[in-house]
């Protein structure tokens, strides 16, 4: 059987037009990047003495590292708690019981429709005003706005995974003697989480960056950190650019991460499935 493919291969001219396209785009973009290299060189922002200060130890081991340090906590516990929430109200959805499969869902389709932010600031009040804890309360409110919402998400993911499997999952575990909480248990949901993997860390990736917005209630992430530092010393803008870096080489960090499991997981699989040839290999 052939492939079959959306789009034939373009001939040498369509060739040559991409070829085109793609360096006209580039052009634009490293002119764009250069207008605004340009521009903050006139203002002065480009000066050595304005980025000199994040070389200093002091600046990393009093602002940057307890910053950095605080976001990860923060976007642990989340990955964590929203892990253990997913599964949860994912498994509700699942339910055979209608009452606990609505309430499931009802949870589920709330905490994914109000804003991360909102969230943010309403525990944030809650846990300060009314609950009167004051210790680390906004560490408390950033994670269980985190929690909330990418729970809610992650839950999704769980359901529409299962969904997702090959007919007969259920079945050949009823063959065996297996209830369907069971079945849904031990065999479902982790084919489920497996193959809904690369989802389920860019929830975490989202879930890391989501952890700046405690900035708003000043919790002492890193983004809060780097403003904190930088704002006396007139070089916020410097300062924003060292975050930016630092949360882009850690998402990127997640993203090989995943990409490792991914083909751990696959090369796993290939061996289970084809056992003949890990035989044949040792004779």
């Amino acid at each position: 059987m052939s492939a079959s493919v959306l789009f034939d291969t373009p001939g040498p001219k369509g060739q040559r037009n991409i070829v085109l396209i793609n360096v006209i785009g580039f052009l634009i973009v490293a002119g764009f990047i250069a207008w605004i290299v340009i521009g903050l060189a006139a203002k002065g922002q480009m000066s050595w003495s304005q980025w000199d200060d994040f070389l200093q130890a002091r600046t990393w081991m009093d602002y940057l590292l307890p910053g950095l340090r605080n976001t990860l906590l923060a976007a642990f516990l989340g990955i964590v708690g929203s892990l253990i929430f997913g599964l949860v109200f994912g498994v509700g959805r699942l339910s055979e019981n209608k009452v606990v499969r609505w309430l499931s869902s009802i949870v589920v389709e709330f905490f994914r429709a109000v804003p991360v932010l909102l969230m943010i600031v309403f525990f944030n009040i809650f846990i300060a005003r009314v609950l009167g804890i004051t210790q680390n309360s906004t560490l408390i409110a950033v994670v269980a706005a985190l929690v909330l919402y990418n729970g809610a998400v992650v839950a999704e993911l769980v359901r529409s995974g299962v969904y997702g499997l090959p007919k007969g999952q259920r079945e050949a575990a009823t063959a065996i003697g297996m209830t369907n909480g069971q079945s849904l248990r031990l065999v479902e949901i982790p084919q489920a989480l497996i193959a809904m993997l690369p989802a389920l860390i860019g929830q975490f990736v989202v879930i890391l960056k989501d952890s700046a917005l405690g900035y708003m209630i000043s919790f002492n992430e890193l983004l809060f950190f780097g403003r904190t530092y930088a704002s006396p010393n007139g070089n916020i803008l410097q300062a924003l650019v060292i975050v930016a870096l630092i949360f882009i080489l850690l998402n990127f960090s997640i993203t090989k991460l995943a990409e490792w499991v991914s083909k751990s997981l696959s090369s796993r699989g290939q061996r289970v499935r084809n056992p003949k040839a890990a035989i044949n290999a040792e004779a």
